[in-house]
Protein backbone atom coordinates (compact mmCIF):
# COMPACT_ATOMS: atom_id res chain seq x y z
CA UNK A 1 0.00 0.00 0.00
CA UNK A 2 1.28 3.54 -0.97
CA UNK A 3 2.57 5.24 2.27
CA UNK A 4 0.04 8.78 1.42
CA UNK A 5 -2.97 6.14 1.29
CA UNK A 6 -1.54 4.03 4.57
CA UNK A 7 -1.51 7.30 6.53
CA UNK A 8 -5.30 8.36 5.50
CA UNK A 9 -6.75 4.75 7.42
CA UNK A 10 -3.78 4.65 10.40
CA UNK A 11 -5.25 4.65 14.00
CA UNK A 12 -2.29 6.64 15.86
CA UNK A 13 -1.19 8.86 18.69
CA UNK A 14 -3.45 11.56 17.20
CA UNK A 15 -6.70 9.57 17.30
CA UNK A 16 -5.57 8.32 21.07
CA UNK A 17 -5.82 12.10 22.18
CA UNK A 18 -8.91 12.91 20.81
CA UNK A 19 -10.48 9.38 22.31
CA UNK A 20 -9.40 10.37 25.84
CA UNK A 21 -10.65 14.17 25.43
CA UNK A 22 -14.04 12.67 24.51
CA UNK A 23 -13.74 10.15 27.27
CA UNK A 24 -13.58 13.18 29.88
CA UNK A 25 -16.38 14.77 28.60
CA UNK A 26 -14.43 17.07 26.52
CA UNK A 27 -17.11 18.96 24.61
CA UNK A 28 -15.14 21.45 22.83
CA UNK A 29 -11.43 21.52 22.23
CA UNK A 30 -10.50 25.18 21.71
CA UNK A 31 -6.95 25.46 19.68
CA UNK A 32 -4.60 28.65 18.88
CA UNK A 33 -2.91 25.95 16.10
CA UNK A 34 0.70 24.71 15.04
CA UNK A 35 1.62 22.38 12.70
CA UNK A 36 2.47 19.81 15.66
CA UNK A 37 -1.91 19.14 15.30
CA UNK A 38 -2.15 17.32 11.65
CA UNK A 39 -2.96 14.32 13.59
CA UNK A 40 -5.60 15.51 15.84
CA UNK A 41 -6.70 17.53 13.03
CA UNK A 42 -6.55 13.99 10.60
CA UNK A 43 -8.62 12.24 13.58
CA UNK A 44 -11.39 14.64 14.02
CA UNK A 45 -11.75 14.78 10.34
CA UNK A 46 -12.19 10.39 10.13
CA UNK A 47 -14.37 10.57 12.86
CA UNK A 48 -17.02 13.20 11.80
CA UNK A 49 -16.56 11.44 8.04
CA UNK A 50 -17.58 8.27 9.93
CA UNK A 51 -20.83 9.91 12.12
CA UNK A 52 -18.57 9.16 15.30
CA UNK A 53 -19.62 11.51 18.29
CA UNK A 54 -16.65 14.25 18.57
CA UNK A 55 -15.91 17.31 20.29
CA UNK A 56 -16.52 20.79 18.80
CA UNK A 57 -13.33 21.81 17.36
CA UNK A 58 -12.54 26.24 17.20
CA UNK A 59 -9.43 27.02 15.83
CA UNK A 60 -8.51 30.84 17.28
CA UNK A 61 -6.10 33.35 16.21
CA UNK A 62 -4.26 33.67 19.51
CA UNK A 63 -3.58 32.29 22.36
CA UNK A 64 -4.93 33.94 24.79
CA UNK A 65 -8.01 33.43 22.94
CA UNK A 66 -8.24 29.75 23.35
CA UNK A 67 -7.07 29.65 26.72
CA UNK A 68 -9.37 32.77 27.92
CA UNK A 69 -12.02 31.29 26.03
CA UNK A 70 -11.68 27.80 27.70
CA UNK A 71 -12.21 29.32 30.74
CA UNK A 72 -14.75 31.74 30.57
CA UNK A 73 -16.60 28.12 29.32
CA UNK A 74 -15.28 26.07 32.17
CA UNK A 75 -16.33 28.82 34.61
CA UNK A 76 -20.01 28.27 33.47
CA UNK A 77 -20.34 24.59 32.77
CA UNK A 78 -17.43 23.69 35.63
CA UNK A 79 -16.29 20.81 33.47
CA UNK A 80 -12.51 19.83 32.45
CA UNK A 81 -11.50 21.89 29.02
CA UNK A 82 -9.04 20.76 26.36
CA UNK A 83 -6.30 23.33 24.73
CA UNK A 84 -4.37 22.94 21.76
CA UNK A 85 -1.16 25.16 21.57
CA UNK A 86 1.95 25.41 19.23
CA UNK A 87 5.18 24.50 20.55
CA UNK A 88 7.11 26.66 23.09
CA UNK A 89 6.33 29.64 21.31
CA UNK A 90 2.57 29.26 21.44
CA UNK A 91 2.61 28.23 25.13
CA UNK A 92 4.57 31.07 26.14
CA UNK A 93 2.19 32.90 24.66
CA UNK A 94 -0.49 31.93 26.07
CA UNK A 95 1.23 31.49 29.95
CA UNK A 96 -0.68 34.31 31.42
CA UNK A 97 -3.89 33.61 30.30
CA UNK A 98 -2.88 29.29 31.85
CA UNK A 99 -1.73 31.50 34.62
CA UNK A 100 -5.15 33.33 35.38
CA UNK A 101 -6.65 29.91 34.69
CA UNK A 102 -4.95 28.50 37.76
CA UNK A 103 -6.21 31.37 39.61
CA UNK A 104 -9.71 31.06 38.65
CA UNK A 105 -9.95 27.30 39.66
CA UNK A 106 -10.92 26.15 36.02
CA UNK A 107 -9.29 22.87 34.97
CA UNK A 108 -7.98 22.47 31.89
CA UNK A 109 -5.91 20.21 29.89
CA UNK A 110 -3.19 22.14 28.09
CA UNK A 111 -1.14 20.97 25.37
CA UNK A 112 1.53 21.34 22.94
CA UNK A 113 4.24 20.02 21.53
CA UNK A 114 8.42 19.42 20.57
CA UNK A 115 10.17 16.87 18.28
CA UNK A 116 11.91 14.30 20.03
CA UNK A 117 14.10 12.74 16.69
CA UNK A 118 14.66 16.01 14.69
CA UNK A 119 14.13 14.07 11.91
CA UNK A 120 16.76 11.43 12.55
CA UNK A 121 14.52 8.96 13.53
CA UNK A 122 12.72 6.60 11.83
CA UNK A 123 8.83 6.84 11.21
CA UNK A 124 7.54 10.33 9.36
CA UNK A 125 9.88 13.54 9.22
CA UNK A 126 8.62 16.28 11.64
CA UNK A 127 10.61 19.08 9.65
CA UNK A 128 13.22 20.72 10.16
CA UNK A 129 11.42 23.84 11.72
CA UNK A 130 11.68 21.88 15.04
CA UNK A 131 15.54 21.75 14.48
CA UNK A 132 16.00 25.23 13.77
CA UNK A 133 13.77 26.81 15.43
CA UNK A 134 11.28 25.54 17.86
CA UNK A 135 12.96 23.39 20.47
CA UNK A 136 13.65 24.24 24.03
CA UNK A 137 16.13 22.90 26.38
CA UNK A 138 14.15 20.84 28.76
CA UNK A 139 11.54 20.30 26.67
CA UNK A 140 8.19 22.41 27.15
CA UNK A 141 6.63 20.68 30.28
CA UNK A 142 9.84 22.24 32.26
CA UNK A 143 8.42 25.44 31.07
CA UNK A 144 4.99 24.84 31.68
CA UNK A 145 5.53 24.00 35.58
CA UNK A 146 5.57 27.21 37.49
CA UNK A 147 1.90 28.35 36.45
CA UNK A 148 0.28 24.89 36.29
CA UNK A 149 -1.01 22.11 39.02
CA UNK A 150 1.24 19.37 36.92
CA UNK A 151 3.19 19.78 34.01
CA UNK A 152 4.74 16.24 32.23
CA UNK A 153 5.58 14.51 29.05
CA UNK A 154 3.96 12.36 27.08
CA UNK A 155 6.78 10.06 25.95
CA UNK A 156 5.15 6.96 24.61
CA UNK A 157 1.89 6.74 22.50
CA UNK A 158 1.68 3.32 24.33
CA UNK A 159 0.79 5.66 27.32
CA UNK A 160 -0.67 8.66 25.60
CA UNK A 161 -4.59 7.65 26.29
CA UNK A 162 -4.52 7.14 29.87
CA UNK A 163 -1.81 9.94 30.51
CA UNK A 164 -4.44 12.54 28.72
CA UNK A 165 -6.57 11.24 31.16
CA UNK A 166 -4.84 11.62 34.19
CA UNK A 167 -3.93 14.67 33.34
CA UNK A 168 -7.81 15.33 32.84
CA UNK A 169 -8.43 14.01 36.18
CA UNK A 170 -5.59 15.43 37.69
CA UNK A 171 -7.48 19.10 36.34
CA UNK A 172 -10.82 18.18 38.10
CA UNK A 173 -9.00 17.60 41.48
CA UNK A 174 -9.60 20.50 44.28
CA UNK A 175 -7.89 22.82 43.90
CA UNK A 176 -9.26 22.68 39.91
CA UNK A 177 -6.52 23.93 37.59
CA UNK A 178 -4.57 24.11 33.96
CA UNK A 179 -2.61 20.84 33.86
CA UNK A 180 0.47 20.76 30.94
CA UNK A 181 1.01 17.96 28.61
CA UNK A 182 3.98 18.01 26.51
CA UNK A 183 3.02 14.91 23.08
CA UNK A 184 6.16 15.25 21.32
CA UNK A 185 4.50 15.16 17.48
CA UNK A 186 6.41 11.76 16.93
CA UNK A 187 4.00 10.20 19.60
CA UNK A 188 1.64 11.93 17.74
CA UNK A 189 2.30 10.34 14.58
CA UNK A 190 3.23 6.65 15.63
CA UNK A 191 0.33 4.00 14.67
CA UNK A 192 -1.73 2.84 17.49
CA UNK A 193 -4.10 0.30 18.64
CA UNK A 194 -7.02 1.76 20.19
CA UNK A 195 -7.78 1.63 24.01
CA UNK A 196 -8.53 -2.06 24.96
CA UNK A 197 -10.76 -0.66 27.36
CA UNK A 198 -12.46 2.68 26.93
CA UNK A 199 -13.97 3.95 29.50
CA UNK A 200 -15.68 7.33 30.51
CA UNK A 201 -14.10 9.27 33.56
CA UNK A 202 -16.82 9.54 35.93
CA UNK A 203 -16.90 12.88 37.81
CA UNK A 204 -15.04 13.16 41.23
CA UNK A 205 -16.23 11.82 44.60
CA UNK A 206 -17.70 14.35 47.32
CA UNK A 207 -15.61 14.61 50.82
CA UNK A 208 -17.46 15.68 53.76
CA UNK A 209 -16.09 17.04 57.15
CA UNK A 210 -16.35 14.63 60.05
CA UNK A 211 -19.40 15.44 62.33
CA UNK A 212 -17.26 16.29 65.18
CA UNK A 213 -15.82 19.27 63.02
CA UNK A 214 -18.70 20.68 61.83
CA UNK A 215 -20.23 20.34 65.85
CA UNK A 216 -17.39 22.28 66.74
CA UNK A 217 -18.21 25.11 64.33
CA UNK A 218 -21.82 24.63 64.70
CA UNK A 219 -21.16 25.58 68.75
CA UNK A 220 -19.49 28.35 67.94
CA UNK A 221 -21.59 30.08 65.58
CA UNK A 222 -25.07 29.06 67.34
CA UNK A 223 -23.54 31.33 70.88
CA UNK A 224 -22.07 34.41 68.74
CA UNK A 225 -23.38 37.85 69.09
CA UNK A 226 -21.65 39.14 65.88
CA UNK A 227 -20.60 36.49 63.27
CA UNK A 228 -19.79 37.16 59.89
CA UNK A 229 -18.91 35.54 56.66
CA UNK A 230 -16.00 36.39 54.43
CA UNK A 231 -16.25 35.12 51.08
CA UNK A 232 -14.24 35.19 47.84
CA UNK A 233 -15.40 32.09 45.37
CA UNK A 234 -18.07 30.33 47.41
CA UNK A 235 -20.52 30.79 44.18
CA UNK A 236 -17.67 28.51 41.88
CA UNK A 237 -18.93 25.80 43.68
CA UNK A 238 -22.03 24.58 42.38
CA UNK A 239 -24.37 25.24 44.90
CA UNK A 240 -22.22 26.99 46.86
CA UNK A 241 -24.30 30.74 46.54
CA UNK A 242 -27.58 28.94 47.42
CA UNK A 243 -25.84 26.85 50.53
CA UNK A 244 -24.35 30.16 51.56
CA UNK A 245 -27.09 32.26 51.34
CA UNK A 246 -29.12 29.86 53.41
CA UNK A 247 -26.81 29.59 56.42
CA UNK A 248 -26.98 33.51 56.60
CA UNK A 249 -29.96 34.71 56.12
CA UNK A 250 -31.01 31.50 58.22
CA UNK A 251 -28.70 32.20 60.98
CA UNK A 252 -28.47 36.02 61.34
CA UNK A 253 -24.83 35.99 59.90
CA UNK A 254 -23.50 38.89 57.70
CA UNK A 255 -21.71 38.70 54.78
CA UNK A 256 -19.33 40.52 53.20
CA UNK A 257 -17.41 40.36 49.61
CA UNK A 258 -14.14 41.89 49.85
CA UNK A 259 -12.93 43.74 46.58
CA UNK A 260 -10.57 40.23 46.01
CA UNK A 261 -14.27 38.41 45.24
CA UNK A 262 -14.06 37.17 41.57
CA UNK A 263 -17.23 35.34 41.22
CA UNK A 264 -21.14 36.00 42.65
CA UNK A 265 -21.45 34.65 46.35
CA UNK A 266 -24.77 35.96 47.51
CA UNK A 267 -27.63 38.18 46.02
CA UNK A 268 -26.61 42.04 46.57
CA UNK A 269 -30.58 42.16 47.59
CA UNK A 270 -30.17 39.89 50.38
CA UNK A 271 -30.53 41.18 53.92
CA UNK A 272 -27.36 39.11 55.03
CA UNK A 273 -25.06 40.88 52.97
CA UNK A 274 -24.09 44.11 53.68
CA UNK A 275 -21.08 45.47 51.56
CA UNK A 276 -17.28 44.37 51.07
CA UNK A 277 -15.86 46.54 54.11
CA UNK A 278 -13.94 44.01 56.02
CA UNK A 279 -12.19 46.65 58.11
CA UNK A 280 -15.65 47.60 59.54
CA UNK A 281 -16.48 44.33 61.31
CA UNK A 282 -13.06 43.46 62.45
CA UNK A 283 -13.40 45.11 65.83
CA UNK A 284 -16.68 43.52 67.17
CA UNK A 285 -16.69 40.20 65.41
CA UNK A 286 -16.66 37.44 67.28
CA UNK A 287 -16.58 34.84 64.95
CA UNK A 288 -15.20 34.91 61.37
CA UNK A 289 -16.22 32.30 58.68
CA UNK A 290 -14.11 32.44 55.74
CA UNK A 291 -15.85 30.11 53.49
CA UNK A 292 -13.50 29.89 50.46
CA UNK A 293 -11.42 32.78 50.97
CA UNK A 294 -7.97 32.98 50.41
CA UNK A 295 -6.77 36.21 51.58
CA UNK A 296 -9.35 37.71 53.60
CA UNK A 297 -7.63 40.50 55.19
CA UNK A 298 -4.62 43.15 54.12
CA UNK A 299 -1.74 43.27 55.35
CA UNK A 300 -1.91 39.61 55.21
CA UNK A 301 -0.67 39.35 59.26
CA UNK A 302 -3.93 41.78 60.23
CA UNK A 303 -6.91 39.95 61.80
CA UNK A 304 -9.12 40.70 64.38
CA UNK A 305 -7.59 40.81 67.63
CA UNK A 306 -10.85 39.02 69.60
CA UNK A 307 -12.59 36.82 66.48
CA UNK A 308 -12.36 33.19 66.41
CA UNK A 309 -11.34 32.39 62.83
CA UNK A 310 -13.33 29.15 61.29
CA UNK A 311 -11.99 28.40 57.31
CA UNK A 312 -14.34 26.28 55.62
CA UNK A 313 -12.77 25.70 52.03
CA UNK A 314 -12.64 21.93 50.47
CA UNK A 315 -8.68 23.25 49.79
CA UNK A 316 -7.63 26.04 52.66
CA UNK A 317 -4.14 26.41 51.93
CA UNK A 318 -3.26 27.03 47.64
CA UNK A 319 -0.33 25.51 47.11
CA UNK A 320 -0.03 28.17 43.93
CA UNK A 321 -0.34 31.39 46.59
CA UNK A 322 3.36 32.04 47.31
CA UNK A 323 2.41 33.46 50.82
CA UNK A 324 -1.13 32.80 52.67
CA UNK A 325 -2.07 34.06 55.66
CA UNK A 326 -5.77 32.66 57.35
CA UNK A 327 -4.89 32.64 61.19
CA UNK A 328 -7.49 29.75 61.11
CA UNK A 329 -8.56 28.19 64.67
CA UNK A 330 -11.22 25.75 62.91
CA UNK A 331 -11.08 24.06 59.79
CA UNK A 332 -13.84 22.13 57.88
CA UNK A 333 -12.36 21.10 54.32
CA UNK A 334 -15.15 18.81 52.54
CA UNK A 335 -17.29 20.21 49.80
CA UNK A 336 -18.69 23.47 50.42
CA UNK A 337 -22.13 23.07 49.56
CA UNK A 338 -22.21 19.80 51.39
CA UNK A 339 -20.68 21.53 54.33
CA UNK A 340 -22.01 24.52 54.34
CA UNK A 341 -25.57 22.59 54.63
CA UNK A 342 -24.48 20.05 57.44
CA UNK A 343 -23.30 23.56 59.11
CA UNK A 344 -26.73 25.12 58.94
CA UNK A 345 -28.25 21.99 60.20
CA UNK A 346 -26.35 21.38 63.11
CA UNK A 347 -26.09 25.29 64.13
CA UNK A 348 -29.98 25.41 64.03
CA UNK A 349 -30.26 22.65 66.48
CA UNK A 350 -28.70 24.09 69.03
CA UNK A 351 -29.14 28.11 68.28
CA UNK A 352 -31.77 29.76 70.34
CA UNK A 353 -34.48 31.83 68.27
CA UNK A 354 -34.25 34.77 70.32
CA UNK A 355 -30.68 35.28 69.70
CA UNK A 356 -30.66 34.65 66.02
CA UNK A 357 -33.63 36.89 65.78
CA UNK A 358 -31.80 39.71 67.36
CA UNK A 359 -28.86 38.94 64.82
CA UNK A 360 -30.61 38.59 61.82
CA UNK A 361 -32.45 42.43 62.80
CA UNK A 362 -29.27 43.63 63.30
CA UNK A 363 -27.60 42.53 59.82
CA UNK A 364 -30.97 43.88 57.85
CA UNK A 365 -30.71 46.93 59.55
CA UNK A 366 -26.56 46.93 58.26
CA UNK A 367 -27.94 46.12 54.87
CA UNK A 368 -29.93 48.46 54.88
CA UNK A 369 -27.81 51.31 55.42
CA UNK A 370 -25.27 49.80 53.00
CA UNK A 371 -28.30 50.63 50.27
CA UNK A 372 -29.02 53.77 51.54
CA UNK A 373 -25.54 55.13 51.29
CA UNK A 374 -25.29 52.97 47.60
CA UNK A 375 -28.46 54.98 46.75
CA UNK A 376 -27.15 58.38 48.13
CA UNK A 377 -23.86 57.89 45.68
CA UNK A 378 -26.30 56.83 42.83
CA UNK A 379 -28.20 59.73 43.45
CA UNK A 380 -25.36 62.18 43.48
CA UNK A 381 -23.76 60.52 40.56
CA UNK A 382 -27.03 60.77 37.85
CA UNK A 383 -27.85 64.08 37.12
CA UNK A 384 -24.50 64.94 36.51
CA UNK A 385 -24.31 67.49 33.57
CA UNK A 386 -20.96 67.31 32.79
CA UNK A 387 -19.93 64.38 31.22
CA UNK A 388 -20.62 60.75 32.10
CA UNK A 389 -19.56 59.59 35.74
CA UNK A 390 -18.52 56.08 36.17
CA UNK A 391 -21.44 55.28 39.07
CA UNK A 392 -23.90 56.78 36.23
CA UNK A 393 -22.96 54.32 33.88
CA UNK A 394 -23.05 51.15 36.18
CA UNK A 395 -26.48 52.21 37.06
CA UNK A 396 -27.64 51.90 33.37
CA UNK A 397 -25.42 48.76 33.29
CA UNK A 398 -27.58 47.18 35.97
CA UNK A 399 -30.94 48.14 34.30
CA UNK A 400 -29.79 46.59 31.55
CA UNK A 401 -28.63 43.18 33.44
CA UNK A 402 -31.49 43.02 35.14
CA UNK A 403 -33.60 43.23 32.36
CA UNK A 404 -31.85 40.84 30.18
CA UNK A 405 -30.61 38.44 32.98
CA UNK A 406 -27.00 39.24 31.55
CA UNK A 407 -23.79 37.19 33.25
CA UNK A 408 -20.88 40.47 33.70
CA UNK A 409 -17.58 39.35 32.93
CA UNK A 410 -15.70 42.06 34.65
CA UNK A 411 -11.99 43.14 33.43
CA UNK A 412 -11.73 46.77 35.01
CA UNK A 413 -9.38 47.97 37.62
CA UNK A 414 -9.79 51.28 39.05
CA UNK A 415 -13.79 50.88 38.22
CA UNK A 416 -14.11 47.35 39.88
CA UNK A 417 -15.72 48.43 43.18
CA UNK A 418 -18.24 50.47 41.10
CA UNK A 419 -19.17 47.87 39.05
CA UNK A 420 -19.36 45.40 42.50
CA UNK A 421 -21.37 47.90 44.22
CA UNK A 422 -23.71 49.41 41.20
CA UNK A 423 -23.77 46.39 38.87
CA UNK A 424 -24.30 43.62 41.34
CA UNK A 425 -25.79 40.57 40.92
CA UNK A 426 -28.62 38.38 42.21
CA UNK A 427 -28.38 34.83 41.19
CA UNK A 428 -25.68 32.34 40.63
CA UNK A 429 -22.92 32.52 38.03
CA UNK A 430 -24.28 35.85 37.23
CA UNK A 431 -20.55 37.84 37.52
CA UNK A 432 -16.83 36.75 36.95
CA UNK A 433 -13.79 38.99 37.13
CA UNK A 434 -10.98 38.38 35.26
CA UNK A 435 -8.19 36.99 37.32
CA UNK A 436 -4.46 37.25 36.86
CA UNK A 437 -2.48 39.73 34.30
CA UNK A 438 -4.97 42.12 31.99
CA UNK A 439 -5.86 41.12 28.72
CA UNK A 440 -7.96 38.26 28.62
CA UNK A 441 -11.15 39.46 29.23
CA UNK A 442 -12.71 39.47 26.30
CA UNK A 443 -11.62 36.05 25.41
CA UNK A 444 -13.15 35.21 29.07
CA UNK A 445 -16.50 37.12 28.46
CA UNK A 446 -16.48 35.21 24.61
CA UNK A 447 -16.22 31.92 26.72
CA UNK A 448 -19.33 32.60 28.76
CA UNK A 449 -21.13 33.02 26.00
CA UNK A 450 -20.03 29.90 24.40
CA UNK A 451 -21.41 28.15 27.64
CA UNK A 452 -25.06 29.81 27.77
CA UNK A 453 -25.87 29.92 24.87
CA UNK A 454 -28.89 32.45 24.19
CA UNK A 455 -27.86 34.42 27.63
CA UNK A 456 -26.93 37.55 27.61
CA UNK A 457 -23.56 38.25 28.57
CA UNK A 458 -22.31 41.73 29.75
CA UNK A 459 -17.90 42.61 29.47
CA UNK A 460 -16.76 45.42 31.36
CA UNK A 461 -13.39 46.82 30.71
CA UNK A 462 -10.97 49.74 31.67
CA UNK A 463 -9.68 51.49 28.15
CA UNK A 464 -6.13 50.61 29.21
CA UNK A 465 -6.91 46.45 30.11
CA UNK A 466 -9.06 46.46 26.72
CA UNK A 467 -5.76 47.73 24.89
CA UNK A 468 -4.13 44.72 26.48
CA UNK A 469 -6.38 42.47 25.08
CA UNK A 470 -6.23 40.59 21.49
CA UNK A 471 -8.67 42.56 20.17
CA UNK A 472 -8.88 41.64 16.52
CA UNK A 473 -8.17 38.05 16.94
CA UNK A 474 -11.24 38.33 19.58
CA UNK A 475 -13.69 40.10 17.69
CA UNK A 476 -13.19 37.60 14.69
CA UNK A 477 -13.68 34.53 17.10
CA UNK A 478 -16.25 36.49 17.76
CA UNK A 479 -17.96 36.37 14.47
CA UNK A 480 -16.54 33.57 13.03
CA UNK A 481 -18.50 31.20 15.95
CA UNK A 482 -21.55 33.22 16.66
CA UNK A 483 -20.46 34.84 19.72
CA UNK A 484 -22.55 37.95 20.32
CA UNK A 485 -21.69 39.94 23.40
CA UNK A 486 -22.10 43.39 24.57
CA UNK A 487 -18.58 45.22 25.74
CA UNK A 488 -18.68 48.49 27.53
CA UNK A 489 -15.84 50.05 28.25
CA UNK A 490 -14.91 52.59 30.93
CA UNK A 491 -12.65 55.01 29.35
CA UNK A 492 -11.08 57.86 31.33
CA UNK A 493 -8.00 58.12 28.48
CA UNK A 494 -5.68 56.75 31.58
CA UNK A 495 -3.84 54.22 33.15
CA UNK A 496 -5.42 55.54 36.43
CA UNK A 497 -4.34 52.89 38.78
CA UNK A 498 -0.73 53.34 37.80
CA UNK A 499 -1.05 57.26 39.17
CA UNK A 500 -2.78 56.23 42.15
CA UNK A 501 -0.13 53.73 42.93
CA UNK A 502 2.52 56.45 42.17
CA UNK A 503 1.16 58.87 44.66
CA UNK A 504 0.76 55.59 47.36
CA UNK A 505 4.75 55.98 47.32
CA UNK A 506 5.14 59.52 46.48
CA UNK A 507 2.00 61.80 47.43
CA UNK A 508 5.22 65.14 47.41
CA UNK A 509 7.18 63.52 44.81
CA UNK A 510 8.64 65.09 41.59
CA UNK A 511 5.96 64.01 39.37
CA UNK A 512 3.13 65.77 40.97
CA UNK A 513 5.93 68.65 41.28
CA UNK A 514 5.92 69.26 37.62
CA UNK A 515 2.38 67.20 36.96
CA UNK A 516 4.73 64.74 35.33
CA UNK A 517 3.32 61.21 35.14
CA UNK A 518 4.88 58.73 33.66
CA UNK A 519 3.00 55.29 32.72
CA UNK A 520 -0.50 57.03 32.67
CA UNK A 521 -1.49 58.73 29.97
CA UNK A 522 -3.19 57.19 26.67
CA UNK A 523 -4.98 60.11 25.46
CA UNK A 524 -3.54 59.24 21.96
CA UNK A 525 -5.66 56.30 21.67
CA UNK A 526 -8.01 56.29 18.83
CA UNK A 527 -12.08 55.17 19.11
CA UNK A 528 -11.97 51.86 20.98
CA UNK A 529 -15.19 50.97 19.54
CA UNK A 530 -13.58 51.53 15.53
CA UNK A 531 -11.88 48.22 15.93
CA UNK A 532 -15.73 46.34 16.14
CA UNK A 533 -16.59 48.15 12.57
CA UNK A 534 -14.74 46.22 10.71
CA UNK A 535 -16.52 43.34 11.69
CA UNK A 536 -20.06 44.34 10.98
CA UNK A 537 -20.32 44.83 14.93
CA UNK A 538 -22.44 47.89 16.40
CA UNK A 539 -19.81 50.59 17.29
CA UNK A 540 -20.17 53.85 19.20
CA UNK A 541 -18.39 56.41 20.93
CA UNK A 542 -20.43 58.35 23.84
CA UNK A 543 -19.19 61.14 26.16
CA UNK A 544 -23.26 63.03 27.06
CA UNK A 545 -25.45 61.40 29.33
CA UNK A 546 -28.22 62.42 27.44
CA UNK A 547 -27.04 60.48 24.71
CA UNK A 548 -26.55 57.05 26.84
CA UNK A 549 -29.77 55.65 27.09
CA UNK A 550 -29.93 55.61 23.14
CA UNK A 551 -26.78 54.07 22.72
CA UNK A 552 -26.79 51.48 24.76
CA UNK A 553 -30.37 50.15 23.93
CA UNK A 554 -29.14 49.92 20.04
CA UNK A 555 -25.86 48.06 21.12
CA UNK A 556 -28.70 46.05 22.94
CA UNK A 557 -30.90 45.25 20.43
CA UNK A 558 -27.60 45.07 17.75
CA UNK A 559 -26.49 41.77 20.49
CA UNK A 560 -29.72 40.15 20.83
CA UNK A 561 -30.02 40.41 16.82
CA UNK A 562 -26.78 38.28 16.76
CA UNK A 563 -23.62 40.66 16.88
CA UNK A 564 -21.12 42.01 19.11
CA UNK A 565 -21.55 46.11 20.35
CA UNK A 566 -18.39 47.74 21.47
CA UNK A 567 -19.74 50.92 23.68
CA UNK A 568 -16.42 53.37 24.07
CA UNK A 569 -18.24 55.44 27.52
CA UNK A 570 -15.94 58.42 28.67
CA UNK A 571 -16.03 58.76 31.74
CA UNK A 572 -15.04 61.41 34.20
CA UNK A 573 -13.18 59.49 36.60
Amino acid sequence: MPQDEKMTTTYDGGELLIEAFADLGVDVIFSSPGSEWAPAWEALARRQADGVATPRYLDLMHETVAVGMATGYGLVTRRVQAVLLHAAPGLLQGSMAVHGALLAGVGMVVTSSESITYGDGPGQDPGGQWYRNLSIVGGTHHVAQPWTKWSQQAASVSTLYTMVKRAGELADRQPTGPVYLNIPLEVLLDQAEPPVKPKKVVPRGRRVSVPEDVDAVAELLAGAKRPVIITETAGREKGGFEALTALAEDLGIAVVEPQSAVAANISKSSPAYIGNDVDAILDDADVIVLVNCRAPFYPPSKRPSNATMVVIDEIPQRPHIVYQVLNADHYLEGALPETLAALRQATLARADDDLVAARRAQVESEHAAFQAQTDAIEAKALPSTSGIDPVALSVRLRDIAGAEQAIVVDETITHGRLVQRHIGWDRPDSFFYVQGGLGQGMAVALGVKLAVQDGFVLYTVGDGAFLYNPIVQSLLASKDHGLPVLMVVYNNKKYLSMKMNHLRFYPQGAAVQTDNHLGVDLATQPDLSAFAAPFGMYAAEVDDLAQLDRVLAEAVAAVKGGTTAVVNVAVTR
